[in-house]
């Protein structure tokens, strides 16, 4: 698979409502071949899936995101389970902790957390993880869902999680940060195996540069991937083979229509 792969947007955000398709239509045009979209909610995993039932190249991650941990209930684990098992859908996320807003209680985002990677683990789905200011809390629950395939989504953690979940076989997946001033995880970028690195623009925000500032989206994963390129010295050609195949890899055949 040698196209470029967006692994995490959100085109079902309130930014993109009034040019979703033309967002598409600039993705095609810069040869990405497929786009995951995030619904990181109950109204815009619906947006997901309508874009993905329009056109094979997109694809749909559907959990509870945890900012919104204070929903998780039963209503919400029956919604998801039904939602997961829609072939649309290939994997569950994003789930995870979020120490730095808490716009949920810890306690509610650490049982939605535990809850939906015992949920992927039995239907044998990838969870794609939003980790900030929680690497200890993150790794130790990872630890506990041992036969969960991992994303560590937008990587910006530290080295101790980094090393943590490459350990536990897990995939990492950088966005539009790589290409700003202030970034100082290069060495991230460079440990990760190649055989475990994803690609993202984390649209709508996140833009890398020369778009900073502006509304992010999935055609300027290009940037991204030229960063990584430029950080591991090989060619552009080469993360985007090796990214393309590991999200087929990691998310399943689907994307193998690209």
């Amino acid at each position: 698979m040698t196209v470029l792969v967006d692994t995490h947007c959100h085109l079902g955000d309130r930014a993109f409502e009034a040019d979703r398709a033309e967002v598409l239509g600039r993705a095609w045009e810069a040869e990405v071949g497929h786009v995951v979209v995030v619904g990181e909610s109950r109204p815009a995993t619906e947006v997901a899936l309508g874009l993905a039932g329009e056109d094979g190249r997109v694809s749909v991650i559907t959990g509870i995101h945890p900012h919104e941990a204070r929903s998780w209930n039963e209503a919400a684990v029956d919604w998801l389970r039904r939602t997961l098992a829609d072939p649309r859908v290939v994997a569950l996320g994003e789930t995870g902790l979020d120490y730095h807003y808490d716009h949920s209680p810890r306690d509610a985002q650490r049982r939605a957390f535990h809850e939906q990677l015992a949920l992927a683990a039995e239907l044998k789905l990838p969870a794609v993880i939003h980790a900030r200011e929680a690497d200890g809390d993150i790794a130790a629950t990872l630890r506990n869902h041992p036969k969960v395939t991992a994303v560590l989504h937008s990587f910006s953690s530290g080295l101790d999680l980094l090393h943590s979940a490459l350990a536990m076989g897990h995939y990492v997946s950088f966005s539009g940060m790589v290409t700003f001033r202030n970034w100082t995880l290069d060495e991230a970028v460079m440990e990760v195996p190649l055989d475990r690195l994803l690609l993202e623009t984390d649209a709508p925000y996140l833009a890398p540069v020369p778009y900073r500032g502006k509304r992010n989206e999935p055609a300027f994963v290009r940037q991204v991937a030229a960063r990584v390129a430029e950080v591991r010295g090989v060619t552009l050609e080469a993360i985007i083979a090796a990214t393309g195949e590991n999200a087929r890899r990691l998310f399943g055949p689907r994307l193998g229509s690209a």
